[in-house]
């Protein structure tokens, strides 16, 4: 069954027409200004990844999210999230929502009874218990440690972290390896570092829990020029410092077209930004008009998605679109 998504412009161009160099996709919280890519070396496409490049591939991102964990490389955090129903014997798994929703389809896909809940106190007792932090789309933020405390209540608790670069201080990779042993904590390489179409991410678990994923994704789970951008992107402070700032100011400039729009800020992250709207569906359109696509969701008649745009030209159209 197909799921709702952002990041849909063919969806967009089917109901509105254009063609794909006219339209401008904010409907995702992918950073508009990638990680400036490398030259590849003619290694990194010709040959299998080697367990060397692997375990460097596993130190820099350890390095980088200021963890002692175990970490395993993945196809992207989805991998992670398709891995999770195959952790443990199914049961009941608890999402707090509202939030992205491939953690709920991909357990009841597999057998799992779900149940989305509004307050993070509700997970307790759940065989899988699953946080996204910060959340999308409203970006409510939670304490890692009230998260370290809530693990004892649950037989597993994930944590998305899809969305946490620019915010460390949220993370609880830093305190996995003094924790309990039924922490999984999901990490994106793509949003941040602007390069969804490497289709990387990390998980970050105990021994345990690592090998159980690392059989599941195979011998090669990421590809060699993956591997060679990203111990560049990993290891580069200065290009993180500098895009933390960028990303916060700009998040801030489309709050101020918005707010000018009658717009209310609902919530979001230094990638993305969620408003109140009096019609999103309406909202939408009148940005579709403008060929820029947006998001809206199936459980809000005025919540209505925005990510960033990248250059001047591309403000210069939400600002007059808005």
């Amino acid at each position: 069954m197909q799921r709702d998504h952002g990041g849909d412009p063919d969806a967009a161009r089917r109901r509105f027409g254009g063609t794909a160099g006219e339209w401008l996709d904010l409907s995702t919280g992918i950073n508009p200004v990638p990680y400036p890519v490398p030259p590849l070396s003619p290694r990194a496409l010709a040959a299998l990844p080697t367990r060397s490049d692997m375990a460097a591939l596993r130190d820099a991102a350890a390095a980088c999210y200021g963890t002692r964990a175990h970490v395993t490389p993945l196809a992207g955090a989805q991998a992670g999230i398709q891995a999770v129903p195959h952790l443990m014997a199914s049961g009941l798994a608890r999402v707090l929502s509202p939030t992205y929703n491939e953690h709920a389809a991909a357990l009841r896909a597999h057998g799992w009874t779900v149940e989305e809940v509004p307050q993070l106190d509700a997970l307790a007792g759940a065989d899988c218990a699953v946080v996204v932090n910060p959340n999308n789309p409203d970006g409510t933020r939670h304490d890692p440690a009230r998260l370290a405390a809530l693990a004892a209540h649950v037989g597993l608790l994930v944590v998305d972290e899809s969305f946490a670069d620019p915010e460390p201080a949220l993370s609880l990779a830093p305190r996995l390896h003094d924790g309990p042993g039924n922490i999984l904590v999901l990490r994106s390489f793509g949003k941040f570092y602007g390069l969804a179409g490497l289709r990387l991410g990390f998980a970050l678990s105990s021994d345990g829990i690592a090998r159980t994923l690392a059989d599941m994704a195979g011998p090669w789970p990421v590809s060699g020029p993956a591997i060679e951008v990203a111990l560049h992107a990993l290891t580069d402070t200065a290009w993180q410092t500098e895009t933390t700032a960028r990303l916060s100011r700009d998040a801030a400039r489309l709050d101020a077209l918005a707010t000018r729009a009658g717009w209310s800020l609902v919530g979001g992250t230094p990638l993305f930004r969620t408003y109140a709207t009096p019609d999103a569906a309406a909202a939408q359109e009148h940005l579709a008009r403008h060929r820029i696509w947006s998001r809206i969701f199936p459980y809000s008649r005025h919540w209505l998605r925005l990510g960033l745009a990248g250059t001047e030209a591309e403000w210069a159209r939400v600002e007059a679109a808005l």
